[in-house]
């Protein structure tokens, strides 16, 4: 139930409370910290950020030791909401000594692990905004005069529980493995996201096959990598398509990336939107670097002339059923042509199936209700990234993720990540200043 509030209430009230602390609420953290030093404390915005993870960690299972970035460096935090911004990624790169060495390297594509390394620095020098190791499990409505005043966030910590309240929200709570109908993870089924974790617990043993299903960039990662690291090992790749299709990064292409497509895409009317979908898609969906496939043929055709071959390709194919055994599993694939069935005995099953996005009002109790839905029963969202609510909720709740329906491909994407918090920072002070016009308190001063 909603705490209705009496008429003056002391407690101190948060102009924003983040929920998550991946790259998203850092950068978050960053256009905050950047703002508060322009303006001065008196007109500084108070934020703070709660994540579950004893520590910033981003998709840790896929830091494959070669593996890079598909995105450009230049995309990263804050360079493109503020080039001059210390937290830029040329700046880490001065800060480890390595700034000549990488631009001798040539490449707009840092190693993945490079880049987890560059958020990890970026977040431990906002790391007085954030408390790690403490789970948000629930957010309230706190009711005056018949509107929601502010939320009343409920924090799990190592000591129980805590709730701090805010003004405005921001949900950065990132992607959730997507696991095949009916098939659960287990010791010997592994969602790739939690693959080098999982990988360690084999050493000094002698796997002799493993399947890996998907068609995506990650799946051709995991063959690239599991029949690198097992030469004794078999890896059979399962999709339905013929082969991998290469991801489409040809420039024109690339502008379904570029800040302006946001605009165009909220504009359009839902026909347009769906065929923005399914003209770029293959830009970001099952789609694997062109470098990565010529390499992986290369191998299967090499092994095929030497009579070694390792690398095993089930195309237009599915994975029907999954079964762990006594002494690993059993993968049964359905040939999509014939309908024939093989039958896969192997150590381990690795599904690189995919992500979707956390349900953003699952947090969010009794305050969903006031959350508005389109006709197909999706959240809707403002241009500003901001949920559309009843009238008589007074707060903003902003999405980091989720907004792919009203925002397109890009939305959600590191491509626009410092964008997207630029404008959402923009967002909070606008409505701040429209606050104080209607006689509200200004959010700087409730923070006080």
């Amino acid at each position: 139930m909603s705490r209705v509030l009496p008429a003056v209430d002391a407690s101190p009230i948060r102009d924003l409370i983040g929920i998550g602390f991946g790259p998203s609420n850092v950068a978050m953290a960053i256009a905050l910290g950047e703002h508060n030093a322009r303006v001065g404390r008196q007109e500084a915005v108070t934020a703070h950020f709660f994540e579950q993870q004893p520590n910033f960690g981003w998709h840790r299972g896929m830091l494959i030791d070669d593996a890079t970035m598909q995105v450009s460096f230049l995309k990263d935090l804050v360079t493109l909401r503020n080039p001059t911004s210390e937290f830029s990624f040329l700046c880490y790169l001065k800060s480890k000594g390595r700034l000549v060495d990488f631009i001798n390297h040539k490449s707009l594509f840092p190693l993945r692990v490079e880049f987890h390394d560059y958020f990890e620095w970026a977040a431990a020098r906002v790391e007085d905004m954030v408390s790690y190791g403490h789970e948000v499990v629930g957010v309230a409505p706190a009711v005056r005069d018949g509107a929601v005043d502010h939320l009343e966030v409920t924090v799990r910590t190592g000591e129980g529980l805590e709730v701090h309240r805010a003004r405005n929200l921001v949900i950065g709570t990132g992607l959730r493995p997507l696991m095949p109908e009916g098939v659960e993870r287990g010791d010997r089924v592994w969602h790739n996201s939690e693959l080098l974790a999982r990988v360690d617990g084999l050493e000094g043993t002698s796997p002799s096959r493993f399947v890996v299903v998907g068609a995506g960039q990650s799946a051709a990662e995991n063959v690239a990598y599991l029949h690198r690291r097992f030469p004794g090992a078999e890896i059979c790749a399962v999709f339905s398509r013929y082969g991998y299709s290469p991801a489409d990064d040809s420039s024109f292409a690339n502008r379904i990336f570029d800040p302006e497509a946001v605009d165009d895409y909220f504009a359009a009317p839902e026909n347009v939107k769906r065929r923005l979908m399914d003209y770029h898609g293959n830009t970001n969906y099952s789609v694997v670097d062109i470098d990565l496939i010529d390499d992986l043929y290369r191998q299967t055709y090499q092994e095929k002339v030497l009579g070694t071959e390792r690398l095993r390709f089930l195309n237009v194919s599915r994975l029907d059923d999954v079964k762990e055994t006594p002494h690993g599993v059993r993968a049964t694939v359905r040939s999509l042509v014939t309908g024939e069935e093989t039958l896969l005995d192997a150590d381990v099953v690795v599904l690189a199936t995919g992500y979707s996005p956390a349900d953003p009002l699952g947090l969010l109790g009794e305050v969903a209700d006031r959350c508005l839905r389109d006709e197909e029963g999706r959240v809707r969202v403002e241009r500003d990234y901001r949920i559309t609510t009843d009238p008589d909720l007074n707060c903003g709740i902003y999405l980091q993720g989720g907004t792919e329906h009203t925002h397109g491909i890009t939305s959600a994407l590191l491509s626009n990540t410092a964008i997207r918090v630029g404008e959402i920072l923009d967002s909070l002070l606008d409505r701040s200043v429209e606050s104080s016009s209607h006689g509200a308190r200004k959010v700087t001063d409730t923070a006080r």
